[in-house]
């Protein structure tokens, strides 16, 4: 798997205290329709693995809806998003990588012989992100995943992830999975990250993809049905 840094530096990974900065920044701006850090992560994880380069100002909306008040905080936290997202192609080159999860109240969660005092973990957000990374690229994505099922049986995890969480909708009905069976298709992300990368790295799209999706690329996530592509 080739996928390299998308500066001419070797980026450095965010330390935690970074991540929390960061992650701080976003909860406290956040409304219903925010990614929150783990959202970001997946998103800019889609934008790093897929068929072809998004420019910073096509996915900084989906993560800034508002103007910044303070220059140096601004700097800062565009400074921040730079390092993540330059982080995660070095991440996935050297098997590094993990998604970022959130966390959710133990208080209000359910799980049969789970620590009510530990953190219950979710790849709802990760997911969220990482299905709107794909509809930056929608046109792209669409047309594999029409007619390639490779494609589609790459994904087979995080979809099911997606799934699981609501991320992805269906008219089926739907047999949520098991804790180990979620743990499982989480422990195979990186894997599946590594040969998405590999299969649009190998079969880049061609000059007729690429017009069509420059021409159908829209600004804002869009909703897709429950056939195979992603939906939000």
């Amino acid at each position: 798997m080739e996928i390299m840094p998308t500066t001419g530096d070797w980026p450095r990974m965010l330390a935690d205290a970074e991540l929390d900065e960061l992650d701080r920044f976003l909860r406290a701006r956040a409304d219903d329709n925010s990614l929150l850090l783990d959202g970001v992560h997946g998103l800019l994880t889609a934008l790093a693995i897929g068929p072809t380069a998004i420019a910073p100002d096509e996915w900084l909306p989906q993560v800034l809806s508002e103007p910044f008040t303070d220059p140096d905080e601004g700097e800062r936290v565009l400074a921040l998003l730079a390092q993540l997202n330059d982080s995660i192609p070095v991440e996935l080159s050297v098997d590094a990588y993990q998604p970022i999860l959130g966390e959710l109240d133990p208080s209000q969660v359910m799980v049969a012989g789970s620590d009510p005092d530990m953190p219950v973990l979710t790849a709802a957000g990760w997911c969220e992100g990482f299905s709107r990374g794909i509809d930056l690229c929608a046109a792209m994505w669409e047309k594999r995943l029409d007619e390639d099922p490779q494609l589609m049986e790459m994904l087979g995890p995080i979809m099911a992830l997606a799934l699981d969480e609501g991320v992805l909708a269906t008219d089926a009905e739907i047999e949520h999975l098991s804790e180990d069976e979620y743990d499982q298709c989480l422990a195979q992300v990186p894997q599946v990250l590594g040969a998405v990368a590999d299969y649009w790295r190998m079969r880049a799209p061609s000059d007729t993809e690429r017009v069509a999706a420059v021409r159908n690329r829209r600004a804002d996530a869009v909703p897709r049905s429950a056939d195979g592509h992603w939906l939000h």
